[in-house]
This record gives structure tokens, C-alpha cells and sequence, in this order.
């Protein structure tokens, strides 16, 4: 059976287990989100009041969202592996002194830097000359994300996705895409091709920068964002 079938068939499957109602709220919901999202990452919000925004709209997404069973992880770039992480043993990846709620003037690193071949910075594989495929890691809803991003913009993220995955308890998040595939409110299934690799955000445009997918990982502590090291589990997911 196809896997681009099956996947559709367990995504249709998942959406059944919810009611008009159910749908619309997390809709709803998903979409303040990413309006909240939004303000914290152009500064324009109070971080106090984004702080109770967000831990708000979180609880009324877990009463509503019913988790997976499946807590595995796929990893994030189809037909790549943890050697492509940046760093050795994963020590690009820094949180000291990291706040979700300073936006894009956040300090640190609490991310993972995965490399694809693209030496001639055309968005594609230098092998396959085609685009690499974003993974969702494990079953999750779509809290945020943006397809627009021009290269006068100051923001880091450029085209990105914030995935919440409730069986975990954690939002993963996805920046630097050529393309995104998904909309806030979207269910999305484990190894769901949900962008492809790009060069989008303020840093990651310059020609110094290597081609690469920036990945970090947040448990929702009181549901609130705090960053964690990811390394293990990216090293112990499956590949597709």
C-alpha cells in the first residue's frame, strides 16, 4: 500500500474521531494561536498577557484535542539521519537564557541545526535535485505557522510550523522552509510531509549559511514553553 495513501487514510481516520463542533473549536483555537504567535514574534504583545494568552489557549486545546497513543518519532528530513545534526553530539544546541516569550529578540540557541547536501544553495538535494521533504515527528496539530516571509524581513524563523503534540506533551517547531504544507487547526499524522527544507529567515538567507531545517523541541511545563534538548530522541527515530 502506498505510504502517501496510508497516510491520508489514518489522517481521515483521526479527523473522524471528532465532531463538527470539536473541529471548529480547534480551529478556532489554532488560529488565536497563531495570532498570538504572531505578536510575541514582532514584539507587539505584553509578555505577561502572552503568557496567560498562551497558557489559556493550551488548556482549551488539550479539552478538546484527543491525544494519539503513538509517541514515537520519526525523523524530521526524509532521507536524512542525526549524523546530519550540526555540532558534534549535539552540542549546537544551547537554552541558556532562552524565553519564547521575547520573540525574535530571543537569545541562545534551543534548537538543532539539520543539514541537508546543498552546496549550490538552490533549496535542493545536490543528489536527487529535488526538494527535502519536512516530517512531522510524531501525531500533533498545527498551533502556527507562516508560508510568507520576504528577504528585507528582520525575522529568523522565516517560513515556519509549531506542531502540538499532546500524548508528549510538547510543541515541536520547524523553521527556515522553502514551503509549507499546513494550516493551523490541521491534525497531522506521524512522518506527515508538512514543508521541504529552505533558506527563508534572516540569518538562515545569508550565503554563509548552509541549507538546513532548524528544529527545537518545548515541554509545556503549567503550559508554558521551556525549551529541552531533543538530541536523543532525533538520534533514536526512525528514518522514512
Amino acid at each position: 500500500m502506498p505510504k502517501a495513501f496510508l497516510l491520508n487514510l489514518l489522517l481521515l481516520l483521526s479527523l473522524s474521531r471528532y465532531t463538527y463542533g470539536q473541529q471548529g473549536k480547534l480551529f478556532k483555537y489554532c488560529n488565536a494561536f497563531d495570532k498570538l504567535n504572531s505578536q510575541v514574534t514582532n514584539g507587539s504583545i505584553n509578555r505577561n498577557k502572552a503568557a496567560h494568552s498562551f497558557s489559556s489557549l493550551i488548556t482549551k486545546i488539550k479539552a478538546v484535542y484527543t491525544p494519539s497513543t503513538d509517541d514515537k518519532w520519526v525523523f524530521p528530513l526524509a532521507g536524512y539521519s542525526a549524523r546530519d545534526i550540526g555540532g558534534t553530539h549535539g552540542d549546537g544546541y544551547n537554552d541558556k537564557g532562552y524565553n519564547y516569550f521575547d520573540g525574535n529578540k530571543h537569545t541562545a540557541h534551543p534548537a538543532h541545526d539539520i543539514f541537508i547536501d546543498d552546496r549550490n544553495h538552490d533549496d535542493l538535494d545536490d543528489h536527487t535535485q529535488l526538494p527535502v521533504n519536512v516530517l512531522a515527528v510524531a501525531d500533533g496539530l498545527v498551533l502556527a505557522c507562516s508560508n510568507t516571509w520576504d528577504a528585507e524581513s528582520d525575522l529568523r524563523g522565516g517560513r515556519y510550523i509549531w506542531l502540538y503534540h499532546p500524548q508528549q506533551n510538547i510543541i515541536t517547531y520547524y523553521a527556515h522552509n522553502r514551503n509549507v504544507f499546513v494550516k493551523p487547526g490541521d491534525i497531522i499524522k506521524r512522518g506527515q510531509k508538512i514543508a521541504e527544507v529552505g533558506r527563508t529567515g534572516f540569518n538562515a538567507y545569508k550565503q554563509r549559511s548552509p541549507t538546513h531545517l532548524h528544529f527545537s523541541a518545548f515541554n509545556l511545563t503549567g503550559n508554558l514553553p521551556v525549551p529541552y534538548n531533543p538530541y536523543q530522541a532525533l538520534t533514536q527515530a526512525a528514518r522514512l
